[in-house]
């Protein structure tokens, strides 16, 4: 093939569009089993902490069309050491409001639902304590962070800096507990074939499922078989088990039929995790001129009492921007809580805010442009491991957007512009996120024919790889796309990691790439480089992260740039526009890409407007757990939305040069919103969303003069 034939880059529609339009691409509770399926439904705690006194199943038991009722006195025993609320029906004790407490199989789901109603269930309950203060007595530092980030991380003086700075900022946000509610949601069907389970599933990766399965089984792998083809969205619910899995399994061993398990919107809120909301106190200091000489970035967040999740909220702090002394921490508080889980690029998304934020208030004190304060504090390595940078291109992706934009001439004082009752404002804010791959395994078999079949387990949650792994394949193989067949979504394929912390097309497409030159070599060396009739078929493997990650501080940047209007009278926000710039290394699919990046920044739109999970700290339960009540961005909500990324290839990440794009787009974007609302109406909203009323609850700041 020719360069001008290269796929990759290349703007191919979705292969799997036309069976999806058609409705004959299978979701998990589309799948035909080819038996009559059976239908789960739970009965779910209504305390936060406590212990089940009394649980009486015959009232629903004697139900015409109920085949079981499952109860920590009958449900099967599961072994191993599983985490968090894996080890469902297996005590009495109760850990969140919301956990499952019993489980009806019946033949139609409407009987099912409707026998939950007749299981009986009293409680010795304790108090929920659910309220994340900073000064409770009981916070502590977790041993690592998420994705194995230090606790804590202390160069220089930092206090000392701050209190010598001629500038500085101190300043305390918020972000609120949020859900990651996919369209689809979380289902599982399961069938036991003899002592081998067969589990059709939503989730971000087949193999990551298998591991609990065979964990709280007792199974061997070849015992377990986990197929995802198409996932209606995930957002990081579905990367790891939750209870749904392990009791769609449990009642189809009881029952001997295949269950089919599909989560309502409402047990969305409890049973599958959530953001975990963040308190994030931020110091600056800076000289006359703005370069900064001190950061602190001290972060307050929940876990849950049944298990522990360190958010790595403060980690692009660490990397950002150049300062001699500089602090990060994190410290947990163990709520009576459902287990928060990652929700796009977790850590990252509530940490940028606060960051985000905390520069654009010192350009304020500064009297600097926001966009040039960011670049005269453009670091030339890493300032905490003191490693060269990649490709890092963040000065570019704010100068180009800028422009892009119509930056220039912006006023910098707010509350400045107004379009008869519309107060309007401008707002920039930088993005990163770490460029990181997994472990994965790949097999190509070649055919005589032309055609090649390449395998992996990898999952397209939506995000279109389906299509881009097709493009990776045909263009390491220098083939075209017709003459490659992919399948993935399947434990029975070669090992893959699961989609997430933009590390998938990473991992998957370079292993497809390694495979692929293997098979080369092989054809050339012991074919003349033909395939031979009876074909070649090869496993390759990429064995995890690029070396480059431990010489070289390794990242995707972006810079957002939005402008906002809020009604003067009623507090009402609306984003009519937005430029959003981005260094994310190749573009392996270039409609896709956009969609991606448009979807993350509209997500950070979401975030900074909408979206809020608001627990009741009496009753200790999500007030708001539907999408009736918890809000989040519409086609309304968003404007004209202009998306670009600069040309770059980073081959140290791996050699198709991507850096990841699930995370990136959302990062930063509600920094963004949050300071052009300040630009518009004078007023700082340090705690998210940025609501209607909490127009009124300030005198906004007046322009002097």
């Amino acid at each position: 093939m020719t360069t001008v034939d290269r796929l990759v880059g290349a703007g191919i529609n979705r292969i799997d569009g036309p069976a999806k339009v058609r409705g004959t691409a299978p979701y998990a509770y589309e799948q035909d089993p080819g038996e009559p399926i059976a239908h789960l439904a739970v009965v779910q705690s209504t305390v936060n902490r406590g212990r089940i006194t009394r649980l009486d199943p015959s009232g629903a038991e004697g139900m015409p069309g109920v085949v079981a009722v499952l109860t920590p006195a009958n449900a099967p025993r599961l072994s191993g050491d599983l985490a968090s609320d894996l080890p469902v029906l297996q005590s009495l004790d109760v850990h969140y409001q919301g956990q499952v407490v019993a489980a009806v199989v019946a033949e139609t789901s409407e009987i099912a639902k409707a026998a939950v109603g007749a299981v009986v269930v009293e409680y010795a309950a304790e108090a929920p304590d659910v309220g994340l203060r900073t000064d409770r007595p009981d916070l502590y530092a977790p041993e690592k962070l998420m994705a194995g980030f230090d606790t804590d991380s202390v160069i220089g003086d930092v206090d000392g800096a701050l209190a010598a700075a001629a500038v500085s900022i101190d300043a305390t946000y918020e972000t609120p507990t949020q859900h990651n509610n996919p369209i689809e949601m979380h289902t599982s069907m399961a069938r036991w074939d003899g002592d081998s389970l067969t589990m059709w599933d939503a989730n971000q990766g087949p193999h990551t499922i298998l591991r609990d399965l065979r964990t709280g089984f007792d199974l061997d792998a070849d015992q377990v078989r986990v197929i995802s083809p198409y996932v209606g969205g995930a957002f990081g619910s579905k990367a790891f088990t939750h209870p749904n899995q392990m009791l769609a399994a449990m009642a189809a061993r009881v029952t001997g039929r295949t269950v089919v398990f599909e989560l309502s919107r409402q047990q969305m809120f409890s049973l599958v995790g959530h953001r975990t909301p963040t308190i994030q106190r931020m110091r600056l200091g800076a000289d006359p001129e703005g370069r900064l000489s001190a950061i602190s970035h001290e972060v307050v967040e929940h876990t849950s009492r049944i298990s522990e999740f360190a958010e790595q909220t403060a980690t692009p702090t660490r990397v950002l921007y150049a300062a001699p002394h500089r602090r990060t921490t994190h410290r947990l508080a163990r709520l009576d809580v459902p287990p928060p889980t990652i929700m796009r690029a977790p850590g990252e998304t509530p940490g940028m805010f606060a960051l985000e934020s905390a520069m654009d208030e010192l350009a304020v004190a500064l009297g600097i442009d926001p966009v040039e304060l960011r670049i005269r504090n453009e670091p030339e390595r890493d300032p905490e491991r003191d490693v060269p940078f990649g490709e890092r291109h963040l000065v570019e992706c704010l100068r180009t957007g800028a422009e892009r934009f119509g930056w220039a001439g912006r006023d910098l004082r707010p509350r400045m512009r107004t379009e008869g009752r519309w107060l309007v404002g401008t707002g920039v804010a930088a993005a990163t996120y770490p460029t990181r791959r997994r472990r994965a395994q790949c097999r190509i078999a070649a055919e005589a024919s032309g055609r090649y079949v390449v395998e992996i387990d990898g999952s397209d949650i939506g995000t279109g790889a389906w299509t881009a792994l097709t493009q990776i394949a045909a263009d390491a193989l220098r083939t075209d796309l017709g003459s490659v067949e992919l399948r993935i979504g399947d434990s029975r394929l070669p090992f893959a990691g699961g989609a997430g912390g933009s590390t998938g097309l990473a991992s998957w497409g370079t292993a497809i790439v390694f495979t692929a030159r293997d098979l080369r070599r092989q054809l050339d060396e012991r074919y003349g480089g033909q395939v031979p009739d009876h074909g070649l078929t090869v496993d390759g493997e990429m064995p995890g992260e690029s070396p480059a990650a431990k010489t070289h501080s390794l990242h995707a940047y972006g810079a957002h740039f939005v402008e906002v209007r809020v009604d003067a009278d009623t507090g009402e926000v609306r984003v009519p526009r937005a430029t959003s710039v981005y260094d994310a290394g190749t573009i392996v699919n270039a409609k896709t890409a956009r969609s991606q990046l448009l979807g993350g920044f509209c997500m950070g739109v979401s975030m900074a407007l909408h979206e809020e999970s608001v627990i009741d700290e009496r009753y200790g339960h999500y007030v708001n757990h539907d999408l009736a009540e918890y809000h989040v961005a519409t086609n309304a909500d968003i404007g004209e939305i202009d998306i670009a990324w600069l040309d770059v290839d980073e081959q140290r990440a791996n050699p198709i040069g991507l850096k990841g794009i699930g995370e990136i787009g959302i990062t930063g974007a509600a920094a963004a919103v949050a300071n052009a609302y300040w630009h518009a109406t004078g007023l700082r909203i340090r705690d998210l969303p940025i609501t209607p009323d909490k127009y009124f609850r300030a005198e906004p700041a007046l322009p002097a003069g």
